[in-house]
């Protein structure tokens, strides 16, 4: 029986973020599986969007025998500490050493994980497993859409195999097709030729979204080239906060000749890099978007949804900013909801109150983001919850949640999501669970720059993007960058980057 080790270990990181990554981070998990070893493994990662999921499910299809060591991620942040990092590849390596006679090794990675110690997370996961198993074993890996691929990682990998939907609802589905294609490399003997090519310039993450252009697009024309030549082809955006020379965005192509892969790897990149102009849009400030969201409400049948896009937690921030709730309040909007804000202490009060009570808070702010502070105002405390649910649709997948200790709160005729635990609004059941139903919402403002749209879209009237500070900006360019490769473009036609200066944001 085919028998192939599997694991994961999956973080983005911001390294402008405020607070990094503990080992008890992926321990808890976030908005991800808590963390599994061993059969417990295989047993939680079953029909649920992630790349294991789908590998698992594919894998088990085609009579492979799994031998599991440890699967965890944790919520995007700043960087993952040494000591996390060190306690989990201990655990992964061990895992593997301790599997026996393999055939190949698969591995859930994120691809955009940087240390306290390390820069490129993955190319070192990647070295160790390969100096473990030998120059010949395959290697298989799935990566997030958003990775910051390196040449160590390609070096390393026999194949790289990227999500192509942002928000991402195929992370299984990227599994299963990683499956398939160890599976051609089990049965041909083959090693395929590689192809790698970092593109010129930064994408910022709001218009990297799959449902509009140009990205759309160009996944179409990468999946009408993929075939018997270029069995599999990748494009990664890019995840653009993380300061040093891999980041950017990328393309990585698998060809049965370099020839076949060159070709492929050239088409994808010249297309990216001709829709240079075109990965732009309208972003509005805090009470420019609120004002026109309340114009835009008073005509509307479905809910008006603003993305919080700088204090996304699925981008490094701790989804604690109260800008965006601040212009709610202030513009009196009505039948107004925000979600998440994390702050554990308010969540603490407000369960010690009970429904019903009136609460005064520093609600948020907490994180030092320039620009932001807590919220001091009073508040009723309208319903309570322990923050236990499932997350059920197209981009959680199905996934158990763990907010912790929960409550809606209500300010005027806004309320606000408040948790002990961040993750990314993406799911309408992240509003649900503390009694606010969003379909009966005039606007929502949601922490989130593109994931919430496979959930809300459907519903909602309109789409705005607000920037309200948060660790994450809209605009790449804006970052305090010092250790980009020399002449990337910060952002989209923006300056290139030069070492020994910072980057002006207006250039």
């Amino acid at each position: 029986m085919t028998r192939i080790a599997v694991g994961g270990f999956l973080h983005e990181t911001n390294t402008f973020a405020p607070t990094k990554a503990t080992y008890l981070d992926f321990v808890h998990g976030g908005g991800w599986p808590a963390m599994t070893t061993g059969a417990d493994m295989l047993r939680t990662m079953r029909r649920i969007n992630v790349g294991l999921a789908g590998f698992v499910e594919a894998a088990e299809a085609n009579g492979w025998e799994l031998v599991p060591t440890i699967a965890c991620a944790a919520s995007p942040s700043a960087h993952v500490t040494e000591d996390a990092f060190e306690r989990i590849m201990k655990m992964m390596i061990d895992g593997i050493a301790a599997a026996g006679a393999l055939d190949a090794v698969y591995l859930d990675l994120h691809g955009a994980m940087v240390t306290e110690h390390l820069d490129d997370g993955e190319g070192e996961i990647l070295a160790r497993v390969r100096k473990l198993v030998g120059p010949d074993l395959p290697l298989v890996v799935t990566l997030d859409l958003h990775a910051n691929v390196t040449l160590e990682m390609v070096a390393h990998a026999d194949a790289l195999i990227a999500y192509r939907t942002y928000p991402h609802v195929d992370m299984a589905a990227t599994g299963r097709a990683a499956a398939r294609h160890l599976g051609l490399i089990l049965a041909t003997k083959q090693r395929l030729a590689k192809a790698f090519r970092q593109l010129p310039f930064l994408i910022p993450i709001s218009w990297q979204c799959t449902f509009d252009q140009p990205t759309r697009g160009i996944y179409d024309e990468l999946a009408a080239l993929e075939g018997d030549a270029v069995p599999t082809l990748s494009f990664a955006p890019g995840f653009p906060a993380a300061d040093f020379e891999g980041c950017g965005a990328s393309v990585f192509a698998y060809g049965r000749t370099q020839k076949d892969a060159d070709k492929a790897a050239d088409a994808i990149a010249a297309l990216v890099a001709g829709h240079e102009d075109d990965f732009n849009g309208r972003i509005y400030s805090p009470d420019e978007g609120v004002v026109h969201a309340i114009a835009l409400a008073k005509g509307a049948t479905r809910p008006v949804v603003i993305a919080d896009t700088q204090d996304n937690p699925g981008a490094g921030g701790d989804s604690d900013t109260t800008g965006m709730l601040r212009a709610l309040v202030r513009n009196r909007a009505s039948r107004a909801a925000h979600g998440v804000i994390c702050d554990p202490a308010s969540a603490k009060i407000a369960h010690e109150a009970g429904v019903g009570a009136n609460v005064r808070l520093a609600l948020g702010g907490k994180s030092g983001i320039p620009g932001d502070a807590p919220y001091q105002e009073t508040f009723v405390v309208e319903r309570l919850s322990n923050g236990k649910f499932v997350a059920s649709g197209p981009y959680y997948g199905g996934r158990d949640m763990d907010m912790g200790p929960s409550a809606a709160l209500r300010i005027g005729d806004v309320r606000v999501v408040v948790a002990s635990h961040k993750a990314q609004l993406a799911d309408q059941a992240m509003y649900r669970y503390v009694g606010i139903e969003p379909t009966e919402q005039a606007i929502l403002v949601n922490k989130s720059s593109v994931h919430f749209r496979a959930d809300f879209e459907p519903i909602a009237e309109t789409l705005l993007i607000c920037a309200a500070p948060g660790a994450m900006p809209a605009d790449p360019a804006s970052l305090p960058w010092t250790r980009l490769r020399p002449g990337l473009r910060t952002r989209p036609n923006g300056p290139a980057f030069t070492p020994a200066a910072r980057v002006s944001s207006t250039g």
